[in-house]
């Protein structure tokens, strides 16, 4: 593929722009990007005649522009990773004969977006649409163990923030990072009745092309009918999936 330098740096840009919560000046764009600033005022006039780039000509910053939000929300509508991650957690509920889903992290919550459940498997409170704590579910645990540890400290900052269910999961920080460091070095997290009681999960985290966790993939299974080593041949199945929906939505095969 010939290389497309323009391309790769105004996506630089938005992506830029995308990671901050205020606009920013165009000299700071250009030192950030390592970018010429006159290339960098090129791309920016190009992506604002094109509504991606909107100029605070006041304040001399640029900000996303509407263009950027449509984009966003066409994302949405189509909801690719649904689409992308459904054949795989089928695959992975064919596989194990347990219940999977597929959850996204949404500040210090998870949110269920795809539930596929295994026949004669019971229903569970992780339905699509649905909300918990990152920290009480697999699914959280094996994103929150990806990002960055000063992320991780600036959504659980103390104790105050921790919520529990059915009396268990991490309720500090340090004991959160404590866990984290374990999934940090096996590849999942398991969680054992902090969701439901009696039942148990492990997931890993599906990444971007950036290493950014973007899903949480999960099976979830009757605690005390499962074994060590079955526990640990579903972990491997789990991560298995994890890898090849980062894979497929990164582009990589």
């Amino acid at each position: 593929m010939p290389n497309a330098p323009a391309a790769s740096h105004a996506l630089a840009v938005l992506r830029l722009l995308s990671r901050h919560t205020e606009p920013q000046p165009a000299a700071s764009i250009a030192r950030d990007l390592g970018l010429p600033r006159s290339s960098v005022y090129h791309l920016l006039a190009v992506l604002s005649g094109e509504g991606f780039v909107v100029h605070l000509r006041e304040e001399r910053r640029y900000g996303l522009g509407v263009a950027a939000f449509e984009l966003g929300s066409a994302y949405t509508r189509q909801a690719p990773l649904q689409r992308i991650g459904r054949p795989l957690l089928t695959r992975l509920v064919d596989t194990t004969t347990h219940n999977a889903h597929l959850a996204v992290l949404h500040g210090r919550d998870v949110l269920y977006v795809l539930e596929e459940r295994a026949l004669g498997r019971p229903t569970l409170i992780t339905d699509v649409g649905v909300r918990l704590p990152a920290q009480l579910t697999a699914s959280g645990l094996a994103m929150l163990a990806e990002l960055p540890v000063e992320q991780v400290r600036a959504l659980f900052p103390s104790r105050d923030v921790f919520v529990q269910r059915n009396g268990a999961g991490p309720s500090s920080p340090s004991a959160l990072r404590r866990l984290l460091v374990d999934v940090r070095q096996t590849g999942y997290a398991y969680e054992d009745g902090s969701v439901t009681p009696d039942f148990a999960s492990v997931a890993s985290a599906v990444v971007d092309h950036n290493g950014h966790p973007v899903a949480g993939v999960a099976v979830t299974f009757p605690a005390g009918k499962v074994s060590a080593l079955q526990r640990a041949a579903l972990a491997h199945t789990v991560q298995q999936t994890a890898t090849e929906l980062s894979h497929r939505i990164s582009g990589r095969r």
